[in-house]
Formats: C-alpha cells, sequence, structure tokens
C-alpha cells in the first residue's frame, strides 16, 4: 500500500524543499516501515488512531523518544503531502503529539583530546591515517556534518581568502572561515591527495577513495577510524563519532566567548534554538567557576582545612 504515494511525496520533498538523500531515505525508511506494519489496503485508511498504534508499538520495542518523534513526523510530513495533493479528505497527523524527548547535553573531546587524536593519526606510518588527522583537524576547525566534510568537493576551499563553501541540509550554501592550521594542514595534504585516487583518473572530491561506491571516503570509514583512534589515544570509544567533533567545536567557540549568531551560521542551523543547546554547557562552566573560585567557595574550603587540623 501507499508505495507510489510514497515515491511521489520524496520527489516532491526533493524539488521543492531540497532535502538531502540521506533525508530522503530516512523519509523512505519510516515511511515504509509506518505502511508495512499498518498492512491497510488503502491509503484512505489511515487514521490518527493508526498512527498512535504505530508509535505506541515502537515504544513497545524500546525505540528512543527522539527516534520516535523522528518517524512522526515522517509521517506527518507524508500526511501533509497527502491532504495537500486532496488524495485525502483530512490530515490524521494533525492533532498528534510528539513523544516528549530527553534533553540531554552534546558530548565533547577537550582540546588536548582532539590534539591527542590528530597527533596520532600523524604518527602512523600510513599516509591513511595521515588523511584522517587531516580530516579531524578540518572537521574540529569549522563544525562540518560528516556528510558535508565527506562530499566536500575540492574546490570548495577558497585557500586564499581562507573560506569553505559548504553545501548542507537542504542544499543551503554557507561560508566558513578555517583557522589557519587547519588551513595549512589541508595544503599539506593535497601533496599525496592523488594517492587515492585511481591511476589516469580524476576525483572531485577533496577526499577521494580508490574503494568506496560513491569515490568519496565514507561516513563509517571516518567513524571506524575515529574509534581506533580513540582506543590509541586511551579514550573511550562511546565517547567518540564525527558529531561529537561537530559539538566540540561549537562548545570550545561558545566557552571562548564567539556571539551565537556566528556559531549558528557556520553550524547552518537554521534555528537559532538549535545552537542555544551549547549556552548550556557554558553556563554549567560558569557554575563550577562559582563553586571553585567565588569568595564563599574558598571560605569554606578554608574552614573545612582549619577543622581537618
Amino acid at each position: 500500500m501507499a508505495l507510489s504515494e510514497i515515491e511521489s511525496f520524496l520527489e516532491m520533498m526533493a524539488a521543492e524543499k531540497g532535502s538531502s538523500q540521506n533525508t530522503l531515505s530516512s523519509y523512505q525508511t519510516d515511511l515504509e516501515q509506518f505502511t508495512d506494519y499498518s498492512e491497510l489496503s488503502a491509503i484512505k485508511q489511515i487514521t490518527a488512531d493508526v498512527i498512535c498504534r504505530f508509535i505506541w508499538h515502537l515504544h513497545e520495542q524500546k525505540y528512543a523518544p527522539k527516534t520516535l518523534a523522528r518517524k512522526l513526523s515522517a509521517i506527518r510530513e507524508f500526511c501533509k503531502f497527502l491532504y495537500s495533493e486532496k488524495i485525502i479528505d483530512t490530515n490524521p497527523a494533525a492533532e498528534i503529539l510528539t513523544p516528549k524527548q530527553e534533553h540531554l547535553l552534546p558530548k565533547f573531546l577537550t582540546t588536548e583530546e582532539i590534539k591527542n587524536l590528530i597527533d596520532t593519526a600523524k604518527q602512523k606510518q600510513d599516509y591513511r591515517w595521515h588523511r584522517v588527522a587531516v580530516m579531524i583537524e578540518l572537521m574540529y576547525a569549522t563544525g562540518l556534518r560528516v556528510s558535508e566534510l565527506v562530499c566536500l568537493p575540492e574546490n570548495a576551499i577558497n585557500y586564499n581568502k581562507g573560506l569553505i563553501t559548504v553545501f548542507g541540509k537542504g542544499s543551503k550554501e554557507r561560508v566558513v572561515p578555517i583557522a589557519k592550521e587547519a588551513m595549512k594542514c589541508v595544503m599539506e595534504y593535497a601533496a599525496y591527495r592523488e594517492d587515492f585516487i585511481k591511476k589516469n583518473s580524476s576525483s572531485p572530491w577533496l577526499f577521494p577513495s580508490l574503494s568506496a561506491a560513491d569515490g568519496h571516503f565514507t561516513r563509517n570509514a571516518f567513524l571506524k577510524d575515529l574509534k581506533t583512534l580513540a582506543v590509541d589515544c586511551g579514550i573511550y570509544p562511546a565517547k567518540i563519532s564525527p558529531h561529537v567533533l561537530r559539538h566540540s567545536f561549537a562548545t570550545h567557540l561558545i566557552n571562548n566567548d564567539a556571539d551565537l549568531r556566528s556559531v549558528q551560521k557556520m553550524l547552518g542551523h537554521e534555528n537559532i534554538i538549535t545552537t542555544e543547546i551549547y549556552t548550556h554547557i557554558t553556563s554549567q562552566k560558569l557554575q563550577n567557576i562559582v563553586q571553585t573560585k567565588h569568595p564563599l567557595a574558598k571560605m569554606a574550603e578554608r574552614i573545612k582545612d582549619e577543622q581537618k587540623n
């Protein structure tokens, strides 16, 4: 049921809203899971009750609230499309509430941990690891999403101005400055970039791959290499991922008094509310400062010491 309608919906999302291939794939997976579970014979049989039963089924299967919210969002967009195209008479998803989500603070690494990852990769004999070091440094310097990093065209970098042009979610363009050290690192990498391109061939990607089907380094390969480096550095592997590098970029900028709007633009966040989560980390930092640096805190420590003696 609804396979043709799903295809039409995905075509609309690509053409009118500029959704990325990753977003379209997620929508397709979520909607096919919904229609497979519902076992309805016609698209008009979708009701609020059917949607709620599906979400409750996923809840019982221990799906995370964030995942439930994403799947419900896909169904909402689909139903909105069906209603706008007059395929259904009413929108059954309009009044369904989003499952409550936990607001967890993003994980991030210290500058020392990031430096350790880069240095460890550079110390390896294989040039493949030197490339990984460049990718870590570039991601930490710019806050790119991992999908943006691996799909980065070679001509996206303006070496003269120290800028990088990125096409993010929804094919929206943004320009991000690159720190001089990261730029130097990328320029040095350019000398051996051809080692990752087949002989007598060329590649548009900054990080080409000899084996990947898409012709460029993959997200999964980058994640695997990060985990390997984490073990080598004595960092708990579960603590690290490409997204953690992006979080680290934003967190360290905010903690060093960067303007929130500027960070929002560099991250490519459509809504500043998404960026504001990093101010919670800053708030925690300020709390720690108050607890340790305030005169009353020092007085309490002195009293404790006197009592011990």
